[in-house]
């Protein structure tokens, strides 16, 4: 339900479906052909529930598989091949424009391409690609001169696996030992190993099932870390003492609340280990010595439902950033000895939405947004309210701190980009207050920002609100499209206070240059203009968020951006749920579709308690099992339920099989109920990713060749594929 990255796919025998729609006991229509001819029907198998006096029928409830996370159901499995059987077929004429889309689409990553170094303690850290690599490969050397050493390869642990995911990667403070955690098949349960970089001896450590940073304490001889449960919750901090078998590990705190996730880290000067736990709405944290990591916590301020907080530590004074007397945070300070006792240091803001802070030796950093746009600024402790914010070259832009480990730094590094300036990395000289380039995205094949332009827009939705919208495209679109209204890509998430951000996309590059113009709309649900923002596209306004969508793209269209039908759309994941909402609500604007693992099945996953991700999120989208209204509106508008007889346009749907976050039925249930009741003979595309999780395949190639069919379906849809 959240938005995550990265996974793989193994499709074995294809099971699929012919003309004549004969149906077997695995629950698809099967066919004699080696070559299916048309989709996958899937069975109907009656099921219903009631709630709160309310029956709901759910006919293909039989494609979750009930002993998930083991999925072996063989009529599921039948399914999903047929499914990915039919993917296959109605792709491969396409073949020739996927592989020119990667090509050129690879042709603009620079492939043997490194980070640039940093330091940390004694020694400078950064990663690289080698040419042709999928993986990375980190180093380092010391600050005081010699050799580059190898510390990891990604590579090399990922040799021979269908799917690789490098989790966590945390160097001990005296530079001796690196902890890092991996993922083999995509269901983010991790596996954490640890090595001596003096001798690159692999020690024999190793703590399966992690979900969590992994973070040295007590002079780098114990790894704190968290377990994930059964269900995929993290409830927990735990200490694991080097050279100790993991069942001698000590559980230092344990959250009851099914509801709340747990997560800690080391404090600006890293003297604490501050444990946080939280949900979507409330927080509550303590603190540690990190010398002794089993003596008496600190609780700072006890969980108050609605307030969130997090905080940092340094000389003695805690660092609070929270909501508690204002909907867009403030920054409040305390004493260690009485910690919950907090005293305003920033207040908060109707027009400036503080998102974060950072404390370093000298001074100290706050982040957050003035009408929408990335601030950074920088304060001094003796006068904190005076602040000096970075000034960054274009009007609109998406920056803020990158990697700063040291606590003593007179240079901040800074990451920065816009819709047409790639990625660049900065130092900020905080004396000096000038900014030094240190690098800037390479793109091999050539690229000319001078060719494109960029616009901020607002448009009014259906209730008065207005939205705003990042607009990126060739200046000569006009040409292009021979003066007629040329094909508008819209995208947008949506949910959870993530704003998605005016940045820099290569692969966008594909579409803009045939044409396209490609828009974000920064709808109600992220966090782009404030909290309250986000607050108005959760629960009970959820609605917002679908109908922000759709007024943005006929805002488009009525400004001459675009015109219907030709108006394309993807989103993944809470995006994936905007996608069912927006072709439920208004099919006939867009001329292809595309929702990655789409959190569809709202109603059913919200009331299954049982799953990894639902308590905790309740808070998001209300709890239907305790409350009938919660119940009603999920039903109004959760895309599977509200699938009914219309015509819906061209759309393309993936699914991850060891998805812990969207489970691979809800993608499976839609798809299948899209094609017992859509009227129209538009194509309708399911891919699973059978050996996956919720990025899709990882590697950087893997990853780049689906973004490659998703553009390609985009382009055969809009009658724009070379091989028409």
């Amino acid at each position: 339900m959240c938005a995550a990255f990265a996974a793989a796919l193994a499709l074995a025998l294809p099971f699929q479906a012919n003309a004549s729609n004969n149906e077997d006991q695995t629950g698809v229509t099967t066919s004699d052909t080696a070559a299916p001819t048309s989709p996958p029907v899937a069975e109907k198998r009656e099921h219903s529930y009631t709630r709160h006096g309310i029956t709901i029928s759910d006919p293909y409830d039989w494609l979750y598989d009930k002993s998930y996370p083991t999925v072996d159901d063989e009529d599921v499995l039948d399914y999903l091949k047929a499914e990915n059987a039919w993917f296959e077929t109605k792709m491969a004429p396409h073949k020739e424009l996927t592989e020119a889309l990667f090509t050129e689409m690879r042709a603009r990553i620079k492939e043997d391409d490194s980070t640039v170094p940093q330091r940390r303690g004694d020694y400078l850290y950064w990663s690289e690609f080698e040419e042709g690599a999928q993986y990375r490969k980190h180093w380092r050397r010391p600050v005081a001169g010699g050799d580059d050493q190898l510390i990891l390869d990604e590579t090399a642990l990922a040799e021979g696996l269908e799917y690789f995911r490098l989790g966590a990667v945390s160097v001990s403070k005296n530079g001796r030992y690196l902890a890092y955690s991996t993922d083999t098949n995509g269901s983010e349960r991790f596996t954490a190993r640890i090595k001596d970089l003096q001798t690159g001896e692999l020690l024999a450590d190793e703590i399966p099932e992690t979900l969590s940073g992994l973070t040295w304490l007590k002079g780098d001889t114990i790894l704190a870390y968290s377990k994930v449960d059964d269900n995929w919750r993290v409830n927990n901090v735990r200490l694991h003492t080097i050279g100790t078998p993991t069942s001698e590990d000590v559980e230092i705190f344990t959250e009851d609340d099914i509801s709340f996730r747990v997560g800690a880290g080391l404090s600006a000067q890293e003297d604490y280990l501050v444990i946080s736990t939280g949900d979507n709405e409330t927080s509550e944290v303590r603190f540690v010595s990190a010398d002794d990591p089993t003596g008496e916590q600190v609780l700072v301020k006890p969980r108050v439902k609605g307030v969130e907080y997090n905080i940092d530590i340094r000389d003695g004074e805690l660092f609070v950033l929270t909501n508690d007397d204002h909907i867009n945070f403030r920054l409040a300070k305390a004493s260690i000895d009485t910690p919950g006792n907090w005293e305003t240091v920033i207040a908060g803001r109707d027009e400036f939405y503080l998102t974060d802070f950072e404390l370093f030796k000298d001074f100290l950093v706050t982040e957050g947004r003035l009408n929408g746009l990335d601030q950074v600024q920088i304060r001094s402790y003796d006068a904190p309210t005076s602040a000096a914010p970075i000034a960054f070259p274009e009007a609109s832009y998406n920056a803020g701190l990158s990697n700063n480990p040291e606590y003593d730094q007179a240079k901040l590094r800074l990451s920065y980009e816009s819709m047409i300036t790639p990625d660049t990395v900065f130092d900020y000289d905080v004396a000096s207050r000038s900014l030094e380039q240190l690098k800037q995205q390479e793109i091999p094949s050539g690229y000319d920002a001078n060719l494109y332009t960029t616009e901020r827009i607002e448009i009014q939705a259906r209730d008065g609100t207005m939205v705003p919208v990042s607009i990126v495209m060739r200046k000569d679109r006009d040409q292009m499209n021979g003066g007629e209204a040329g094909p508008l890509h819209l995208y947008a998430y949506g949910a959870y206070g993530y704003a998605v951000p005016p940045g820099f996309s290569t692969t966008r590059l594909s579409l803009i240059d045939r044409g396209f113009a490609y828009a974000i709309a920064h709808i109600r649900g992220g966090d782009d203009l404030g909290r309250r923002w986000y607050l108005q596209g959760k629960l009970n306004e959820r609605a917002n968020t679908f109908n922000d969508f759709v007024d943005v793209g006929r805002g488009l269209i009525a400004q001459g951006y675009t015109a219907e039908g030709k108006v394309t759309a993807s989103g993944g994941s809470a995006g994936g749920e905007l996608m069912g909402a927006i072709i439920n609500q208004d099919p006939a604007q867009y001329g292809a579709v595309v929702a990655h693992v789409p959190f569809v099945d709202v109603l059913n996953t919200m009331l299954n308690e049982e799953l990894p991700l639902t308590p905790g999120e309740w808070q998001e989208w209300g709890n239907p099992i305790e409350s009938k209204q919660a119940f009603a509106y999920i039903l109004s508008y959760s895309p599977y339920d509200q699938v009914t007889a219309q015509e819906y346009p061209p759309l393309l749907v993936t699914a991850g099989l060891n998805d812990p976050r969207v489970t691979y039925w809800e993608p499976a249930k839609w798809v299948a109920k899209l094609r017992e009741y859509k009227t129209d003979d538009n194509v309708l595309l399911l891919k699973t990713n059978m050996g996956a999780g919720h990025g899709g395949k990882s590697g950087r190639w893997n990853s780049l060749y689906e973004t490659a069919e998703e553009f390609a379906f985009i382009l055969w849809q809009m009658g724009m594929a070379e091989s028409e």
